[in-house]
């Protein structure tokens, strides 16, 4: 049997821990032909490199980032521990995919019950990366974000990428913004998603996990990946 590994950033915030095993446990239902189990690239433990060697040594593993962009975390953390191991693949993080747009979509008008007014702004706060493909990923889902709301979408991000989203809120309204929103572009409750709530945005949807549209990129990419061999 394949062994899936789904790898999460981690976290302290007892919310973002459940809401990542909650996103797991809907993977395990969605890819029963697989060993679902899951793995941290930082602050929580079992780490991507433990649990790569375990399942290395008894499957071929695929390592499916439980992240919203490419960055660090995917190109030296999770490459370096599957490199290690021949048998090991890993397939792309989750945020170019469509249905991330329509979490997104959903989360804003969950956050906005009595709909659009006149003068929003959105702003898609995402982490950050230093990484210039990973701005380009949030980009790709800011571009599908425009197609989907009917007001302004402009990017920020919390840390290593400008502008900040704090930045960006004040930007909007220096351009006319009545409202403005930020679209959280993070996974699960935690330090990104603290530091999206304090940027100074007027209204702020929730992270998109668990939510079983998310469960069905990964299962997505753990059978591409598979079928591709």
């Amino acid at each position: 049997m394949t062994a899936l590994i789904a790898c999460s950033h981690g976290t302290a915030d007892a919310a973002g821990r459940e809401a990542v095993q909650a996103l797991v446990a809907s993977v395990r239902t969605l890819v029963p032909e697989a060993k679902v189990v899951h793995a941290v690239v930082d602050v929580e433990h079992p780490q991507i490199d433990v649990v790569t060697a375990a399942e290395s040594r008894r499957d071929d593993v695929i390592v499916v980032p439980l992240l919203l962009s490419v960055g660090h975390h995917t190109a030296v953390d999770i490459s370096r521990s599957v490199q290690a191991h021949p048998n090991a693949r890993q397939t792309a993080p989750l945020g170019t995919h469509p249905l991330i747009t329509e979490v997104l979509a959903d989360r804003l008008s969950s956050a906005l019950p009595d709909g659009w007014h006149e003068g929003d702004h959105v702003v898609l706060a995402a982490a950050g990366s230093s990484n210039p493909d990973a701005v380009r990923d949030v980009e790709v889902a800011a571009g599908r974000l425009r197609d989907r709301v009917p007001v302004p979408v402009s990017v920020g991000f919390a840390s290593a990428s400008t502008p900040r989203i704090g930045d960006a809120v004040a930007a909007a309204r220096a351009v006319g913004a009545q409202r403005v929103i930020a679209a959280s572009h993070v996974l699960a409750p935690g330090f990104f998603a603290g530091l999206v709530a304090r940027a100074g945005a007027d209204v702020v949807s929730a992270p998109l996990a668990p939510d079983e549209r998310i469960a069905t990129i990964v299962a997505e990419r753990f059978r591409t990946a598979w079928h591709a061999g």
